[in-house]
């Protein structure tokens, strides 16, 4: 394994406080007067963490010596033991102890290592006066305390490069457009007239893969705008093309809603035409935020749908504070609704409470003859499902009859 430089200084958060807490734990126990974790990199010696207990330190994080004049250095490279009871006994450390501003009395120090065994590193703890109590248990303690640290940031640097590499596959799919757009139609339910499509993604390179964890992946490392809006640009070309007549359903997430993207997004689109949906188990940080976004685009005919309504998650907050023209019934609702009365029952209050504030309530993910003909009894406006369409490429959407047969 190759070395890492500078790696140390990037350890922030959870992993920082559990090295922290293992270099106060170390140094409390064999009482010595200051532990510090340093970095061996570019021919210096950095110090990362320092304890002293509360006491002032005479090593300060960010500071640095060369390597060659350090007792540390030293012990990693196998010149001075790890255990020096009295540092004036040994030669070399009296050589070195000009180099230092501050006494070194005794030394415990062992390297930080990479899993091939290369150091990188060092954990020590010195007290100012010699401490010829010192004995090899105590520098097996902080060896065991080096493993842990050494175990903390492997997992660090691990989730690191996991974290590059997850980046690098979001943008390889920005940078090159690899995004499909595909389309399943929406019916009214009262006479079978197509009434529009909802635009969705695809990820032609991983088709198994989930496409929800695309966008989740691309939020968790900073490029979900980018990936919603690039879906949205390329759902949005295909509008022209459809009949006048038709809505198109493109999905956002709140954060891309209040974002400065969304209004250049929808510049030189008759929004009239779109329907921009939310899931109902988004987290919306401020709803008045949020309604400020869509209002101006609202009030010249975009409408609002939310999704997922009925699923386990659902709070109904979205469609109480955002009043949408559109309901939509989570799948799991609409699921073998025939045959469970427990879902029909909700799937009817649910149709009734959405009629009376004026919502348009849509089905979705009806797959059976015997689900749609309750849908119609329960007065549901617009469905949507494999029954009806799969979701389909643009050109076999445009072939599609303005009647369901």
């Amino acid at each position: 394994m190759s070395a890492l430089p500078a790696f140390l200084d990037t350890v922030t958060g959870v992993s920082a406080e559990q090295i922290q807490g293992i270099l106060s734990a170390a140094r409390r126990y064999l009482a010595m007067d200051v532990g510090f974790i340093s970095e061996f990199t570019q021919g210096d010696r950095i110090y990362r963490f320092t304890d002293s207990g509360g006491g002032g330190s005479p090593v300060k994080v960010g500071a640095s010596d060369p390597l060659e004049v350090t007792l540390c250095h030293q012990v990693a490279q196998g010149f001075i033991p790890g255990l020096l009871a009295d540092t004036r006994e040994n030669a070399r450390a009296v050589e070195l102890s000009s180099a230092y501003s501050f006494p070194v009395g005794a030394l415990l120090s062992v390297p930080l290592r990479h899993p091939d065994g290369t150091p990188f590193g060092s954990l020590c703890c010195f007290s100012y006066e010699p401490r010829h109590s010192l004995n090899e248990q105590h520098l097996s303690v902080l060896n065991m305390c080096a493993d842990v640290v050494c175990v903390v940031l492997e997992q660090e640097r691990r989730a690191a490069a996991e974290l590059v590499a997850r980046r690098t596959r979001i943008r390889r799919v920005i940078e090159d457009d690899a995004i499909e757009m595909v389309f399943q139609p929406l019916y009214r339910v009262e006479d079978g007239w197509l009434t529009g499509f909802e635009a969705l993604a695809r990820f032609p390179q991983d088709p198994t893969r989930r496409v929800d964890s695309w966008f989740t992946e691309a939020a968790e490392v900073g490029l979900g705008l980018d990936l919603e809006f690039l879906a949205v640009r390329k759902a949005l070309d295909a509008l022209p093309a459809l009949n006048e007549a038709l809505k198109l359903t493109i999905n956002l997430s709140p954060g891309a809603i209040v974002s400065p993207r969304f209004g250049p997004a929808l510049a030189d689109v008759p929004v009239n035409r779109i329907v921009v949906e939310m899931t109902e188990h988004a987290v919306v940080d401020c709803y008045d935020t949020l309604r400020q976004a869509l209002a101006p685009y609202r009030e010249r005919g975009l409408r609002l749908a939310i999704d997922d309504v009925g699923a386990g998650h659902s709070t109904f907050r979205h469609i109480l504070d955002l009043s949408p023209e559109l309901i939509k019934l989570d799948r799991t609702l609409i699921h073998n609704l025939h045959r469970d009365t427990a879902r029909r029952a909700l799937a009817e209050a649910l149709t009734m409470y959405g009629r009376r504030i004026g919502c348009e309530v849509v089905a979705e993910g009806v797959e059976v003859e015997e689900e749609l003909a309750v849908i119609r009894t329960l007065g549901m406006t617009r469905v949507q499902g494999y029954l009806l369409g799969r979701p389909m490429p643009l050109a076999q959407a445009l072939e599609l009859p303005p009647v369901r047969g």
